[in-house]
């Protein structure tokens, strides 16, 4: 379309669209209010979220608990706070998660699972109770601070790769 031919915008079309959004959100966020006072309220089912055999949920809050419980159980150190402090540095969350482009991997054992821990490092440090499965989030965290209590007193002292 020409240049001439194009529609303007006026300077106080970002005011009138802003105005016209927020009158909207006040008017959806009366409707549940009105529409509920004579009738009873239809109630939508929750999203459900799976359990652990040890019955946590089956997520990272769930994961962090049930390792932490373990750990208390073994006297081996550390916080929710610490453990979910790495683990979200390492891996961002995700149990699956395999660095193929370290020192490590460059040497064949690439750094696996939520807190980023080698075979041989998980082997030595594995926590009886636990999973032989480096990819199981609840073995792969408490392996993980098992080490970092033997080498740095707790999870909670590492602040970088360890």
């Amino acid at each position: 379309m020409p240049a001439a031919a194009q529609h303007r915008r006026t300077r106080n079309t970002r005011l009138v669209r802003a105005l016209t959004a927020a009158g909207t959100g006040a008017a959806v966020l009366a409707l549940p209010l009105i529409g509920a006072t004579g009738a009873s309220a239809a109630t939508t089912a929750a999203p459900t979220v799976g359990t652990t055999p040890a019955g946590y949920p089956d997520n990272l809050d769930g994961w962090i608990r049930e390792s932490l419980a373990i750990m208390a159980e073994k006297k081996i150190p550390g916080t929710y706070n610490g453990i979910h402090r790495n683990i979200i540095r390492e891996s961002s969350g995700n149990p699956a998660a395999i660095n193929l482009w370290d020192s490590n991997a460059a040497k064949g054992i690439p750094s696996k699972g939520l807190l980023q821990v080698i075979d041989p490092t998980f082997n030595a440090y594995h926590v009886d109770g636990t999973s032989f499965d480096i990819y199981d989030p609840v073995a792969n965290i408490t392996a993980a601070c098992n080490y970092a209590a033997d080498r740095y007193g707790s999870i909670d002292n590492v602040f970088g790769a360890y």
